[in-house]
């Protein structure tokens, strides 16, 4: 009994000082040479998070780690709290390469209608589209790349060079299997889909 008695009394005690330590805190004044720190912005921590992460999606869709770049993606978005055009066209692309091509498409449509979409967002669209026979609507997305990317992005020229050509052939030749359409990502390197053996 003399136990819980004290430790009552100790709690309170303790309960009692950190109540009169919260009243002076609008009193605390420092000297005028320190400098009083601010706290962690959590916000500009979970951007840089989400960009980290973001970065590593990139880069594990290079080594062909699909599954692995999902992951990625979707941690971004949650440190995010929302979904960009970067991350969506990154999803797409992740989808794409797991031949999952339904939610690749839903994933990447979503990516070019938002403002933010950069030209290599509407090229992997054309090339998703490519993929599933769509010739004259990846063309339409093609050429949306190659006039946004000034015609700079070499991948994005020649992906539209590639689907022109197949178009102008269709009526008299046979439609090449070898064509290779190029992914392209946001940074250095390039993605190329071939078909399979």
């Amino acid at each position: 009994m003399k136990t819980a008695k004290r430790r009552a009394f100790a709690f309170a005690t303790f309960a009692i000082a950190g109540l009169a330590a919260c009243e002076n805190t609008s009193s605390l004044s420092l000297p005028e040479d320190q400098v009083m720190a601010p706290g962690v912005d959590l916000r500009a921590a979970a951007k840089q998070d989400s960009s980290e992460a973001v970065e590593a999606g990139h880069r594990l869709i290079a080594a062909g780690e699909y599954e692995l770049a999902l992951r990625a993606f979707n941690r971004a978005a949650l440190s995010r709290g929302a979904l960009n055009a970067e991350i969506l066209s990154g999803l797409g692309t992740a989808n794409l390469g797991l031949g999952r091509l339904g939610q690749a498409e839903e994933l990447l449509r979503r990516a070019v209608r938002d403002d933010a979409a950069q030209p290599v967002d509407y090229n992997n669209l054309g090339v998703l589209l490519m993929e599933q026979g769509k010739t004259n609507e990846a063309l339409q997305y093609f050429r949306r790349a190659f006039a946004l990317s000034n015609g700079e992005n070499i991948a994005i020229r020649d992906n539209l060079r590639l689907v022109l050509a197949k178009t102008e052939n269709s009526a008299t030749l046979e439609p090449e299997k070898s064509s290779e359409y190029k992914l392209v990502r946001r940074g250095n390197s390039d993605f190329i889909i071939r078909p399979t053996p």
